[in-house]
């Protein structure tokens, strides 16, 4: 297990919530499955529900504000040192402002956008709240992916805007690319297969790390949520595409032998 203190590098994503329709009901299935201690907010953050691990922060869960059309989703919010001016460049390069930016108290300053292909992400610039402080370890975030439509024009506008630089690892079955800030990979960017139904939009994906992926499949199942293919080894760590009870995807992956743990792994 590993504490951060100190703001994340800009590009890095740096925190993740969850808005649902019952956020009690989230709080519940999350706290079985990874542990969290969810201790929520007062009327003034919207009751909003920091999950925490050892005392500290590693994502968020709230409520749908009523009379919000806000599909149930995780979403990826990447840090940024100024929330103003990469919202400009977000929109000079093709994408588009879905929340303007707003002040979170003293906590920090959001957006929420969409890329040229159409997945939304936040960003966040830190305040009081730097974002995740806890990773390495069991129920923290461990990855952070984006699933293209359009993977030619997501990859330009993201280099455009955050200065990545791309480790390309596709293949003849896949398109997927490392995302790196100065030569330290931070999340992917992958293109949509064709068996993947069309309905299915360009989206950002939450990883969560788990000690066990195939014992993690059986939890979510016990907490009223599914499994959605089976479990498989890659050089990342064994992992398992599922949802929550209110049918929210996201990934559990576990360290395996190929890809040994992370440094400070502590479960």
């Amino acid at each position: 297990m590993v504490f951060r203190e100190e703001r994340w590098p800009d590009g890095t994503p740096s925190w993740v919530d969850l808005m649902v329709p019952d956020q009690a009901k989230a709080i519940a299935f999350y706290s079985g499955l990874f542990g969290w201690d969810v201790q929520q907010g007062g009327e003034e953050t919207g009751f909003y529900g920091m999950a925490e691990l050892r005392g500290r922060p590693v994502a968020g869960i709230g409520q749908t504000p009523p009379g919000q059309d806000i599909p149930p989703v995780w979403t990826t919010y990447l840090a940024v040192s100024d929330v103003d001016r990469t919202v400009t460049a977000i929109t000079e390069a093709g994408g588009q402002v879905v929340m303007p930016v707003m002040e979170v108290m003293k906590e920090g300053r959001m957006a929420v956008v969409e890329d040229p292909a159409g997945a939304v992400f936040g960003l966040w610039e830190a305040g009081h709240h730097i974002g995740t402080q806890v990773t390495a370890a069991p129920g923290t975030p461990a990855w952070n992916e984006c699933m293209s439509r359009d993977f030619p024009a997501a990859k330009p506008f993201y280099e455009e805007v955050f200065g990545y630089g791309f480790q390309d690892i596709s293949s003849d079955e896949f398109t997927y690319a490392v995302l790196l800030i100065d030569g330290r990979p931070v999340g992917g960017l992958g293109g949509l297969p064709d068996s993947v139904p069309a309905e299915v939009p360009s989206h950002w994906l939450a990883y969560f790390w788990v000690p066990d992926a195939d014992a993690a499949a059986a939890k979510v199942t016990e907490l009223g949520g599914t499994v959605q293919g089976k479990a498989f080894d890659s050089p990342y760590g064994r992992q398992l595409r599922v949802a929550d009870d209110q049918g929210v995807p996201f990934v559990v992956i576990a360290p395996n032998e190929q890809s040994g743990e992370p440094e400070g792994w502590e479960v």
